[in-house]
């Protein structure tokens, strides 16, 4: 299996050097690793890493800011993020921390490294270990802060 890490640099936390850290605890698995500027660089960035590099499923990480303008631009980067994987048949686990996400920098860094780490386990378990996924099914999970867990019936 070969994974894809897209990140960025302006993003305020090296989010790729996270992934890449958290997939080699979960797997033997190659990485192709790009950074580009921004996140709306990361749609086609990921549509390289599948099609040029062979990457079996990329993961793509960025860190909007807290303008509304920046909400925007990372809903358009989501789009091409969702078009990239209608294009190439292959997932791309979207990993954005916004930073008004957070009361401070510190807190930042600490969703930034927990959402990594999680979506990077789960972007190896979509691959080869789907049951695992399976198994989560209904129970609320959230990359970053505490579970919901399920709802109550």
């Amino acid at each position: 299996m070969k994974v894809g890490v897209a990140d960025t640099t302006f993003a305020r936390v090296n989010m790729g050097a996270i992934a890449i850290n958290e997939l080699k605890r979960h797997a033997s698995v190659a990485i192709e690793r790009t950074t580009v500027p921004g996140f709306k660089d990361l749609p086609v960035a990921c549509k390289k890493l599948i099609e040029e590099r062979g990457c079996d499923i990329v993961i793509a990480l960025g860190m909007p800011g807290g303008q509304e303008k920046d909400k925007l631009c990372a809903h358009e980067a989501s789009q091409g993020l969702m078009l990239a994987q209608l294009m190439t048949n292959h997932h791309i686990i979207e990993v954005f921390v916004h930073e008004d996400e957070a009361g401070d920098d510190q807190e930042l860094a600490w969703l930034a490294e927990r959402r990594t780490r999680e979506h990077a386990e789960n972007a190896v378990n979509l691959v080869l270990r789907p049951e695992v996924l399976t198994r989560m099914a209904g129970t609320g999970q959230r990359q970053g802060f505490k579970d919901a867990g399920p709802a109550r019936q």
